[in-house]
């Protein structure tokens, strides 16, 4: 055999070993993502105002539970203000808010606004949360029941967007974002206020 065959023979070998190459890695199976799974506790993200998993709880799980609708924030300059709307629980057992957060108040609480001893309405913090029953809702209104915001970084000014994370006792959350209004109603003292 002369040289220019043998370098044919060659070439030849090498575009046949390529080929097989190409065509085993082609044949190999597509890495497969991790798998997730889906969370069948309670808890939330879905609502009428965009809610979703905040980064701030990437832990925490969230489900399609529990949302909101009819969500808002009572306008002030400063101090304190209130966050009110209509939870709704799609799960087949209760589920209670036991905290609440937001980057415009130092400290949210849960509220709730009863008679004092003095005959006059006063809010005050509600212990044990607030149970929205299996299928149903549970509203919080100015008057009433509410997500108190206390010592404000920024002015609540009508036409605002606010972001509340509530968090429920199973550890999972409802992060929503509801408009700022203008209400004049609902001012009652503060406990604490004398």
């Amino acid at each position: 055999m002369n040289t220019l065959t043998t370098l044919r023979i060659s070439a030849v070998i090498a575009a046949a070993a390529l080929t097989l190459t190409g065509c085993a890695a082609a044949a190999e199976p597509a890495p497969t993502p991790p798998a997730t799974s889906e969370h069948d506790g309670h808890g939330a993200s879905g609502d009428t105002h965009g809610g979703h998993n905040t980064a701030a709880n990437a832990d925490a799980e969230a489900s399609t539970v529990v949302t909101i609708s009819d969500a808002w924030f009572k306008a002030a300059e400063s101090g304190m203000s209130g966050a009110f709307g209509v939870f709704t629980n799609a799960g087949d057992q209760p589920i209670t808010i036991v905290s609440a957060s937001s980057p415009v108040a130092h400290m949210v609480e849960l509220h709730e606004t009863a008679e004092n001893a003095g005959g006059e309405m006063e809010m005050r913090e509600v212990t044990g949360g607030f149970t929205i029953p299996a299928g149903g809702t549970y509203v919080l209104e100015p008057g009433a029941d509410h997500l108190m915001f206390m010592g404000l970084t920024e002015p609540l000014l009508a036409g605002a967007i606010v972001e509340v994370t509530v968090t429920f006792d199973d550890g999972t959350v409802l992060t929503f974002e509801a408009p700022v209004k203008d209400y004049a109603g609902a001012n009652e003292n503060y406990e604490s206020e004398k």
